[in-house]
């Protein structure tokens, strides 16, 4: 899925207050929750990518117990040893450090970089997005013209340039994506408000006398929350790509910090000398796990459908 220009629009998921009353479930008959886990649990492919993605993460947290080398600390006799080399499976790297200890110890910097920006982002995009979606007129324009001056730029490019500007480092880098996906994932929240706010049970609500906040947190907050979550889920799994990246072209988490776009670019300095496994072994790490994100999301789009709940 590609950023740069417009995040897709997305259909909200959740039926109308009005459709989910006439089609109320009996009381011995499953929750939405276990529906939606069910239709989760057909997609194979999502509960495999959930499976690898919790492997990697608690791989990541309880890492010093399972490598017994220091990811920062090498043997130079030993350097650029190619993968199976006795005690070192995925091989050594250009300063002898063993790669299976810095790709175990770099998931905690590379997935803190990709989930923490998206989860912050995340309340503020959809708070963003419900009042300028159901407010619409002076206000809703204003907000949404100030997010499509950030809009305007690629997502990539923005983000190196304000990595740039605040230096490398974890915390920058996570500011950096931060304010790069707030229009993006506002934009998703925006357009299902939008759609949201057209339909018959919204009317409804304002014929019954609810106020503005109740029409806005009980009636349109649980149809807008389920697109923006699907869509945030992949971002997770491109902003995986988009932290390496910035890592790769030094304005991200500094070295020698075992960070899975800095083992790449360590990688690539020594790739033409044929070594591959110093850039391959970070590169497919990157791959799968954005990958199994984008599969994940794809099954929770999947979950939240009533349609496929029932099929």
């Amino acid at each position: 899925m590609s950023l740069l220009t417009k995040p897709p629009v997305a259909s909200p998921a959740a039926p109308a207050a009005g459709e989910a009353t006439a089609a109320a479930p009996s009381p011995g008959s499953p929750s939405r929750f276990r529906l939606g886990l069910r239709a989760f649990g057909r997609d194979k492919a999502a509960v495999i990518a959930a499976i690898v993605l919790l492997l990697v993460m608690l791989s990541a947290i309880f890492a010093p117990l399972l490598t017994p080398y220091d990811p920062l600390v090498g043997d130079p006799s030993q350097r650029l040893l190619g993968i199976g080399t006795p005690g070192h499976p995925l091989g050594l790297d250009g300063q002898g450090r063993d790669m299976l200890s810095r790709l175990l110890y770099g998931g905690r910097f590379s997935l803190t970089v990709a989930i923490v920006p998206v989860l912050v982002v995340f309340p503020v995009a959809l708070m963003i997005g419900l009042l300028a979606g159901y407010a619409k007129g002076h206000v809703g324009e204003i907000l949404m013209r100030l997010l499509d001056v950030i809009f305007a730029f690629p997502l990539v490019l923005l983000a190196i340039a304000i990595a740039a500007v605040f230096g490398a480092g974890l915390g920058n880098v996570m500011i950096a994506i931060g304010i790069t996906l707030v229009p993006y994932m506002a934009r998703v929240a925006y357009t299902s408000t939008v759609q949201e706010s057209a339909k018959e049970y919204i009317e409804a609500a304002r014929a019954s006398g609810a106020s503005v906040p109740q029409i806005l947190f009980r009636e349109l907050l649980p149809n807008v929350v389920s697109p923006l979550l699907v869509y945030a889920t992949t971002l997770c799994g491109l902003m995986i790509v988009v932290a390496s990246g910035l890592s790769f072209l030094g304005v991200g988490v500094v070295p020698p910090a075992p960070d899975w776009g800095i083992m790449a670019s360590d990688g690539g300095k020594v790739l033409l000398e044929g070594y591959y496994h110093v850039a391959s072994v970070p590169g497919v790490m990157i791959l799968i796990v954005a990958l199994s994100f984008n599969l994940i999301g794809d099954g929770l789009r999947d979950a939240m459908d009533p349609r496929k709940q029932t099929s």
